[in-house]
């Protein structure tokens, strides 16, 4: 398998999070199947770290796509983000959930647990993805349906559905209400036109 190139990533969010279901995560030796993402995008996206401007935490989401977008998450957790649009057009794709392609000493259902379990951290904040030791591989179309639902946790645009999980091989559980991508799953609050009618497979 070949490392995912850039020009994979310069595409309207939505887009790069559903293609990321089914390719390969890898660092150094360990690696697992993406089975589980959230899409965040720009201004209007208030649950999205861009939606608060460009500071010294957010630079990476405006600039090149392809990038790793590492955070602290309530002080604990490492959470790897994927920066996807054009430079100057900030988005990114939460990693949730991987299926482990070998044996790992930890879980991968949760985006804290990946991230520890890969041994990932914010000494890969602005990590080019198709750079050793840290990739994202190609692989081929995933065979299993795609599920929709609204993203976990947060408080702001909760009901935007841009939670794309890959069925019934997820770490996580479907949230309720989850259905298939072509369900055409409704959100009360208007989503941005370029994830108002997300693709169907």
């Amino acid at each position: 398998m070949i490392a995912l190139p850039e020009s994979f990533y310069a595409r309207d969010t939505v887009t790069v999070a559903r293609a990321l279901l089914g390719k390969t995560l890898v660092h150094g030796e360990r690696a697992g199947r993406i089975v589980e993402v959230e899409a965040y995008l720009g201004a209007a996206d208030l649950a999205a770290h861009a939606s608060r401007g460009l500071t010294p935490r957010t630079r990476v989401l405006f600039g090149p796509p392809g990038r790793a977008y590492v955070y602290l998450s309530y002080g604990i957790h490492e959470c790897l983000n994927v920066v996807a649009e054009p430079a100057g057009t900030p988005g990114c794709v939460l990693l949730r959930a991987l299926s482990p392609l070998s044996p790992l000493p930890g879980r991968l259902d949760g985006p804290g647990r990946l991230t520890k379990t890969l041994g990932i951290d914010r000494r890969f904040y602005g990590h080019s993805l198709w750079e050793p030791p840290l990739q994202i591989l190609d692989a081929p179309p995933p065979p299993e349906p795609v599920l929709v639902t609204p993203r976990i946790g947060i408080t702001q645009c909760a009901d935007w559905p841009l939670r794309f999980l890959l069925a019934p091989n997820s770490g996580s559980l479907p949230a309720p209400g989850a259905r298939a991508a072509d369900g055409k799953p409704r959100a009360r609050t208007p989503l941005p036109p370029t994830a108002a009618s997300p693709k169907a497979d």
